[in-house]
């Protein structure tokens, strides 16, 4: 593909509009419990730094809690990323080798076990972790910018809420994106090609496509960043509105 709007067209072509949903399925049952323990690790991050419930963290501390949101996801994220990948890529090797994201899994544990399902939790850590801390960071600086002076954070109306989490969606992408083009590439290579993990990978990739070859797919993630976590930031706020609603002590 030339580029994401020429990668847009073919598949579109080839594919029909299913094409643009390969691999949706492994994601979609991970996002649940993935963005629980992402703002459960974001939150617990914060408390081990408090020595009281009401201090008020630097951005160096939030950034810190966000990383070890990180931490926490990458059990869910890494093989529903291995996953996801393979079945994108298949479309286009001409090989239909796993018929869905239930099958790819069964496949990939009865070829190598475990490690087969978690191949690339090195590279889905080195993404995960710096990106959450921005992610995190992020969002509740501009928070604090967007609110206005009198007023307190928590009542910050909701489009100023959605650039919040737009922004910080963008940022994360920012940092996630070489670590992302690495770990795609490591999770859906044949078994034994690279067998010094992602620094093979990275110096294949800049010996072969260079170093601006590690933003592969920006324009396609920076589309997908700002809505959707604009999206996932209101959702996060409001059932944290309605919770302390329904039980303030909690």
């Amino acid at each position: 593909y030339s580029g994401t709007f020429d990668c847009f067209r073919k598949t579109l072509v080839g594919e029909g509009v299913r094409g643009l949903y390969r691999g949706m399925a492994a994601p979609i049952i991970g996002v649940t419990p993935m963005f629980a323990v992402c703002f459960f690790g974001f939150g617990l991050g914060k408390r081990l730094q408090q020595r009281k419930p009401d201090d008020i963290l630097t951005y160096p501390q939030l950034f810190a809690a966000g990383m070890l949101s990180g931490v926490f996801t990458t059990v869910i994220m890494a093989p529903g990323e291995r996953i996801k990948c393979l079945l994108q890529i298949q479309a286009a090797t001409g090989e239909t080798k796993y018929s869905g994201s239930l099958d790819c899994a069964k496949q990939l544990y009865r070829e190598a076990g475990i490690r087969g399902v978690y191949k690339g939790t090195v590279l889905t850590l080195m993404r995960d972790v710096p990106a959450s801390g921005m992610y995190f960071m992020t969002y509740e600086w501009l928070k604090n910018i967007l609110t206005p002076e009198g007023k307190s954070v928590s009542e910050l109306s909701a489009p100023r809420i959605l650039f919040a989490g737009g922004m910080a969606g963008i940022f994360n992408w920012a940092v996630a994106i070489p670590p992302d083009v690495l770990k795609s590439r490591f999770q859906t290579a044949p078994p034994g090609k690279y067998p010094n993990g992602f620094r093979d990978v990275l110096r294949e990739l800049i010996r072969e496509e260079g170093v601006a070859s590690l933003y592969k797919g920006f324009t396609a993630v920076m589309i997908r960043a700002f809505p959707a976590n604009a999206a996932c930031f209101l959702g996060f706020e409001v059932a944290m509105k309605f919770l302390n609603w329904i039980a303030p002590g909690l």
